[in-house]
């Protein structure tokens, strides 16, 4: 995205933007889904009960009060931090152009960070000793190197991570909010990157991380990044779920080798086995990274930004009968929204309206991967 080429929001555009991610059952994909559409979140918002209602929820939908992200806002200045809205020039570019971006991120620090080439290091909470030395060794040589390396302030690899690379710049994701500290053995930590780097976060100040949000802060350390290094991780951790969705997302993943009597190096051998770079140095990463960035948006960034114009509208009859065909093929097993296309032979538009609808009655659950199933009552 071309920062220089983006119109500022208007602050009733920015609050309203707010207004519409804070909203019952709106997520990033649904956000950006009524931009499209209705061209502003203001005729989003308005939109909203009455294609609650087409979808079948019979109680109201709960709309983000004026006060409600008037009170956002200043609670974000309160603990030193600044919003950025999609859509705006500070917003980064890389993280812009993933599907699901966060609507809005709440940010203290060094804001600057985020529009320089960054690396995400990520690995084992419980990791070895020779793990943490290495991490902290690779994001020091990596900044060295004119990266920015992201990671998640976590403990283990994720803190030695930060420490390595604070002198040269680094960027810590965090899973609450922007002021909560977690964990409380990172305190100092925490408080040295919000002096000399940067911590971003989605969700609102005060907010307190519980297990949903850690595979989101995972997709927003992989779209930060060039690229994800992986230095220990057993099977099924958080840290390759962050390399999973690099690899939806265009970006290089690395892995660091270990030894297959240690389980914590099992995570990293497999990515190896199935493709990732092996990594032995900085030099690895560097090397794989000395072009340009090379990330191809997933969806067009300027498509939607500032004062785009709404859609041609939607035959509210067509998309009627699409919902009801839809209710004889969703179950609860995820499937492509490519799929039902393909199988109801409509327009992607209808097709996606219908979802739509199901999902701000909260029948409809959306999955990486552009999957959605239905939710069981």
């Amino acid at each position: 995205m071309n920062r220089t080429a983006i119109q500022p929001l208007s602050p009733r555009e920015r609050r309203d933007r707010l207004r519409l991610i804070r909203s019952e059952n709106v997520g990033p994909i649904t956000f950006f889904q009524f931009l499209r559409r209705y061209g502003s979140a203001e005729a989003a918002l308005a939109a909203l009960p009455e294609l609650a209602q087409r979808g079948g929820r019979r109680k109201a939908l709960r709309i983000c009060a004026e006060a409600s992200a008037e009170a956002e806002i200043e609670a974000t200045e309160q603990a030193g931090a600044r919003l950025l809205i999609w859509g705006e020039p500070d917003y980064p570019s890389p993280l812009a152009a993933v599907e699901d971006a966060p609507p809005v991120v709440s940010v203290k620090g060094d804001v600057g960070l985020l529009h320089k080439r960054m690396v995400a290091v990520v690995g084992a909470r419980n990791a070895s000793a020779n793990g943490r030395r290495f991490a902290r060794k690779l994001a020091h040589e990596l900044g060295e190197g004119g990266l920015v390396v992201v990671s998640g302030l976590a403990r283990g690899i994720d803190a030695e991570a930060h420490e390595g690379a604070l002198a040269s710049g680094t960027v810590a994701v965090v899973a609450g909010g922007v002021d909560v500290i977690y964990p409380e053995e990172n305190a100092a930590l925490h408080e040295r990157i919000a002096a000399d780097g940067v911590i971003i976060a989605e969700q609102p100040p005060g907010t307190k991380p519980t297990a949903r949000h850690f595979p989101r802060r995972n997709r927003m350390i992989s779209g930060l990044s060039l690229g994800v290094v992986v230095v220990e991780a057993a099977p099924r951790s958080g840290s390759l779920i962050t390399a999973r969705l690099a690899l939806e997302q265009g970006r290089d993943v690395f892995a660091v080798p270990g030894s297959p009597l240690d389980p914590r190096a099992r995570g990293a051998n497999d990515l190896i086995r199935n493709g990732a770079a092996l990594t032995e140095s900085a030099e690895d990463v560097l090397r794989a990274l000395e072009t340009p960035l090379r990330i191809a948006p997933l969806a067009e960034p300027t498509e939607i930004l500032g004062d785009a114009a709404p859609s041609d509208p939607l035959d509210n009859v067509e998309i009627l009968a699409i919902r009801d065909r839809l209710a004889d093929r969703l179950g609860p097993t995820p499937i492509p929204i490519d799929e039902l296309v393909r199988q109801l032979g409509a327009p992607s538009a209808v097709v996606n309206a219908a979802l739509l609808e199901l999902e701000l009655a909260g029948r409809l659950e959306r999955h990486p991967g552009g999957q959605v199933s239905i939710i069981s009552n």
